[in-house]
């Protein structure tokens, strides 16, 4: 009984010293507001030297638990000497969930601490660039960039940095997550085409207080283009007939997916790599080589021609002409040579220059004028070539002939004129006496008349010829629409000459003349009244439109040649049927 009383009084003064105690009992260590980021470990401190009593630690109010061992939250310990007084929470990985406000409490004591305010920093997610880690654009398009901070406590800012310098002009926006504490940062970036290249690299970098240093992406620019093409030809300048080679080279992004080959715009088919080889000719020089390179973005096309040095090829050919009398002839003729070629005019069988241009102008042309002409082109060190053109003058006919011809007596005899007409003559006709005669046999005498490359040959044959031909005028006449021309010829006897008359002949034969000319005189009124009535043999009566004019010419006289031009004449009239053939006989032969 007195072991028990003394154990009463002894748990009776423990206690009483207890209470004492609790009484007195002070935090020697209360919580404090901190800062930490996720993930890391924070310890709050309480510590109550001497006090034994229940301890509990309070988040946002509510009770974590009773004891050391914090059933219900795992991360959460209270740790320190129970014996000292030590009550620390101690959290391992802070957590989102752990922001929030904690005291610790000591029961018996009714004591609380100050209320500490565990604040928990989160860093933002690894940024993320839209479109990365290569963002592909079109060369000429602007650059829009994108990146996205998420989750982070407080928001992350957003800066974007290229080449070591922080790009300027970004626009942020923030938003709040459902939790209500964490926070996404979007940022949008705007380059303009003129300021990006490819191949650069942009950083977008995200940081907040729980990161200073921040957490950054990057995203590599391809800018994508048409090919960009190159053609080179080698080698040149080159000779018409060599090889020559195309390289097609071509820069492209997206890569090349194909070549192809064309001439003057058609295609070679044969041909499909970069490289084309060909033995050239002049057409190279005109008709340019392409090669168009194609990408997924589309096909760029470049041409080239070739240097060829060619010899002289005709671009426009001259046409022969026909002209009027007194008109322009103008040529043309075009040539094309490679170097620059020379281009010169000539009239066949005449070595003056007319011109050295592609268009030949003749003023005024005459009947001279007429003949071939050449245009020549000449190609220094390559060659030559020309082409021939006609020029036919539009005019009167234009009789050439032997003036005397010589013819054996008794025999047959020719006289002949050649005309030269263009156009061709309408109709040729001998005359002499008063006989007309255009084809056919009249008589002793024949006309034939046979056209040739250059003209029309007339020939009159005499059969059985008599001393009286010698002393006949022979007029040729040819007519065309332009005009007409007459050529006096005369037979003289084969061996024999005019020149050694007997004097009683030549006196003889002024004598004639002067009764020829009394007996002309008067029988002129009534040759005109009775020209319509003559039939005359040998003459072709469809042909009485035909006025001839017979001069008689001395063939011992000085001028004669002089003479000859002056006294041919003949005329054209419609209508011409009752015209009459005047033809005075002379009373000695080469006398007028």
């Amino acid at each position: 009984m007195h072991y028990f009383f003394l154990l009463l009084l002894f748990l009776c003064h423990s206690s009483l010293m207890e209470f004492n105690f609790i009484l007195n009992a002070m935090f020697a260590q209360q919580p404090q507001d901190l800062v930490v980021v996720a993930g890391q470990p924070v310890t709050l401190p309480c510590s109550i030297p001497g006090y034994h009593g229940v301890v509990l630690w309070i988040k946002d109010g509510l009770a974590l638990g009773v004891g050391r061992e914090l059933i219900g939250y795992p991360r959460y310990a209270v740790i320190g000497d129970h014996g000292s007084g030590e009550h620390h929470l101690h959290i391992q990985r802070v957590e989102l969930m752990d922001d929030a406000v904690f005291e610790c409490q000591a029961i018996q004591a009714a004591m609380r601490s100050r209320p500490a305010r565990l604040t928990v920093l989160v860093p933002p997610d690894d940024p993320v660039i839209i479109g990365g880690p290569v963002v592909s654009l079109r060369a000429g398009d602007p650059l829009n960039l994108t990146c996205h901070a998420d989750n982070a406590k407080p928001a992350a800012s957003i800066i974007w940095i290229r080449n070591g310098e922080v790009l300027n002009g970004a626009k942020y926006s923030k938003a709040f997550l459902r939790d209500g504490r964490r926070e996404s940062t979007v940022s949008n970036l705007y380059i303009s085409a003129s300021n990006i290249e490819t191949g650069q690299i942009i950083f977008c970098r995200a940081s907040n207080k729980a990161v200073p240093n921040g957490k950054e992406t990057s995203v590599t620019i391809d800018i994508q283009h048409l090919p960009l093409v190159n053609l080179s030809v080698e080698p040149q300048p080159v000779l018409e007939g060599n090889l020559v080679k195309f390289h097609c080279s071509a820069k492209a992004n997206p890569p090349v997916t194909q070549y192809k080959w064309a001439k003057g715009g058609s295609m070679i088919k044969e041909v499909s790599g970069d490289t084309y080889e060909v033995i050239v000719d002049h057409s190279f020089f005109t008709e340019p080589v392409s090669c168009e390179v194609t990408n997924p973005l589309g096909s760029t096309n470049i041409s080239r021609n070739v240097d060829v040095y060619f010899g002289p090829r005709m671009a426009a050919e001259p046409q022969s002409l026909q002209v009027d009398l007194g008109s322009d002839a103008v040529f043309n003729c075009a040539w094309t040579g490679n170097p620059s070629l020379t281009i010169v005019w000539m009239k066949r069988g005449s070595g003056v220059v007319l011109s050295n241009e592609n268009i030949l102008t003749l003023k005024s042309v005459r009947q001279e004028d007429a003949g071939k002409y050449v245009c020549r082109a000449v190609v220094p060190r390559v060659g030559a070539a020309e082409k021939e053109v006609s020029l036919t003058v539009n005019g009167p006919p234009t009789i050439s002939s032997t003036q005397t011809h010589q013819a054996p007596h008794g025999e047959k005899g020719q006289i002949k004129c050649f005309i030269r007409s263009t156009p061709p003559p309408d109709r040729i006709a001998w005359s002499w006496k008063e006989t007309v005669l255009e084809s056919g046999t009249s008589g002793r005498y024949t006309v034939e008349t046979v056209s040739t490359e250059d003209g029309v040959l007339s020939t009159l044959t005499m059969s059985n010829i008599v001393p009286a031909d010698f002393q006949t005028i022979y007029n040729c006449t040819a007519w065309n629409s332009f005009g007409s021309d007459t050529e006096i010829i005369r037979l003289k006897e084969q061996g024999g000459s005019q020149d050694s008359l007997p004097v009683a002949v030549i006196i003889g034969v002024a004598v004639g003349a002067f009764v020829a000319f009394i007996v002309l005189m008067g029988t002129i009124g009534a040759f005109c009244c009775t020209r319509s009535q003559r039939n005359l043999k040998g003459v072709v009566s469809a042909k009485n439109d035909i006025r001839v004019e017979i001069v008689h010419k001395d063939h011992n006289a000085a001028r004669e040649n002089e003479d000859h031009s002056a006294m041919k004449h003949i005329n054209v009239r419609t209508p011409l049927a009752s015209m009459p053939i005047f033809s005075p006989q002379p009373a000695f032969p080469g006398r007028t």
